[in-house]
């Protein structure tokens, strides 16, 4: 290590380790006062904001795998927050959509960390942003280059919606 940057290092780990503290406080919080988990409330916030959604759309909107958003879901269901139905005209297809209560919920939720931090950065001079994109995108590719992988290429994608073409499981 050169010898000049290593306070300076040093102050990049401890910022980083505050970020990830910063968030899983925000999420410790959510499940304490709404007994959800993060992921719970990422997916209930979503189909509020989205409509129904396939669960292979929710696992690549969320970032999160096929299976673990299953078992989201089968969490969100035997709490009667959330249910599925069957696509109109496709009955391959299973909608994951919010029941009354888990609606009444998550509009109840408080704004996810991301869209306080989003909020805060708007008010940065324009060089600002710019700058803190570069050193977190910096920051991102010396994580992966040291075995975090990056989110598959398959988690683009666009919310399936359309709550008229849904019909509920028998």
């Amino acid at each position: 290590m050169i010898p000049e940057n290593e306070k300076v290092i040093k102050d990049i780990v401890w910022s980083v380790r505050r970020l990830v503290r910063e968030v899983s406080y925000d999420s410790q919080k959510i499940s304490k006062q709404y007994g959800l988990t993060g992921s719970q409330s990422s997916v209930m916030r979503s189909l509020l904001k989205y409509g129904p959604t396939s669960s292979a759309g929710l696992s690549r909107m969320l970032f999160v795998t096929p299976s673990n958003i299953t078992g989201v879901i089968d969490r969100l269901e035997k709490k009667t927050l959330v249910e599925r139905v069957r696509k109109a005209g496709d009955r391959r297809v299973a909608l994951i959509q919010l029941t009354e209560s888990g609606e009444a919920l998550s509009t109840r939720l408080p704004d996810p960390i991301e869209e306080r931090f989003i909020a805060e950065l708007a008010d940065l001079e324009p060089e600002h942003v710019q700058l803190l994109a570069m050193a977190m995108d910096q920051i991102s590719k010396l994580m992966r280059s040291n075995g975090i992988e990056e989110a598959p290429p398959e988690l683009n994608h666009e919310p399936v919606t359309g709550l008229a073409e849904v019909k509920r499981f028998p």
